[in-house]
């Protein structure tokens, strides 16, 4: 969720030497800078410092931050034709970079904290590439699944594959754990997503279940199929964002062997130490600390304050419970039911 970002200074030290892809594309570079919130502020997880959209540039595509903008896709894919331009897809080869960055951050943890790898989910990938940007309306890739929907179902099958690859490789390079982000499947409509969207995130999750490793799933603007979403991908793991509330989404969860992630909205670090301890203590108590990852909503913001951040993991790491679930816990303990 941004844990390694603009917010802290040590980034912007580095950022002021390289440009983003340059440190996404230097394992040196992406190891340390997958270290710094890790030293800084003690998180309880390293995530491998990349982007969702390596896979697009491993498939031929020419990629570039703007100023501005953020990143762009050029001679983005409006047709079958320009689907057939894409170059076949090796993560060994193509990701080498991701996969080193790997190594020398395991190496580099030395076992204080799992490290966790992560790519972009298929329809969010397409939206990219059809786009070329990121968008408020998604006109393009809408009017590609309009026009030609089986020209979309081909590049999704193709983005399937290539996700399923590069969680695989990056499980055998030494990642922990697996989190596919579908950041734009709030951009559909329920009955669109449960198409062009929902299908590929389930067979991307579930190609990954033989590495053995936790699954997480996150498709922010869809928390409405949280069911679905935790049905067909088999995820161990399904992230919440902050538009639900956790009660509702532990209620709706319940009948599945999952865990919850979330869902503090990052906007909400900007507020007091004292206030955003407050909201912790009232996050958790509302998920139950059973099967359950504190973690934010989204991305943390460029200009939150570091302190905040840094409250925010010392609320989470220093929570306590009521006095009665405390003694809940204890009278099991000495049941041998814990």
């Amino acid at each position: 969720m941004r844990q390694a970002g603009r917010y802290l200074p040590e980034y912007r030290v580095i950022r002021a030497r390289h440009d983003f892809l340059t440190m996404v594309r230097t394992p040196e570079l992406a190891s340390q800078v997958t270290l710094q919130p890790v030293d800084r502020l003690g998180v309880d997880a390293a995530i491998i410092f990349s982007d969702i959209l390596v896979i697009p540039m491993a498939l031929g595509m020419t990629l570039s931050v703007e100023e501005g903008v953020g990143p762009v896709l050029h001679r983005p894919l409006r047709s079958e034709r320009d689907i057939g331009r894409l170059r076949p897809f090796d993560p060994e080869g193509e990701l080498s970079y991701l996969l080193d960055a790997i190594r020398m951050t395991r190496a580099a943890l030395g076992g204080r904290v799992p490290l966790i790898g992560f790519a972009g989910a298929p329809w969010t990938l397409a939206g990219y590439m059809v786009e070329g940007a990121g968008t408020r309306e998604w006109r393009a890739i809408k009017r590609l699944i309009a026009e030609a929907p089986a020209t979309a179902h081909r590049l999704l099958d193709l983005l399937t594959e290539a996700v399923g690859r590069t969680l695989v490789a990056q499980a055998a390079a030494g990642v922990q754990v697996l989190q596919i982000f579908d950041s734009w499947a709030g951009a559909l409509a329920p009955r669109d997503f449960d198409r062009f969207a929902l299908p590929y995130l389930a067979r991307a999750a579930r190609s990954v279940r033989a590495t053995g490793l936790p699954v997480i799933v996150f498709a922010p603007g869809a928390d409405w199929a949280l069911e679905s979403i935790a049905k067909e991908t088999g995820a161990d793991v399904v992230s919440i964002g902050w538009h639900t509330r956790p009660a509702e989404a532990r209620s709706r969860l319940a009948s599945f062997d999952v865990a919850c992630q979330g869902n503090f909205d990052p906007a909400w670090l900007y507020s007091d130490p004292d206030v955003i301890r407050e909201r912790v203590r009232e996050m958790i108590a509302e998920f139950g600390v059973q099967g359950y990852i504190a973690n934010l909503g989204h991305g943390v913001l460029k200009d939150t304050p570091v302190e905040h951040v840094q409250e925010f993991v010392s609320a989470v790491q220093g929570w306590k419970s009521s006095g009665s679930e405390r003694s809940e816990r204890s009278e099991k303990s000495e049941a041998g039911l814990t």
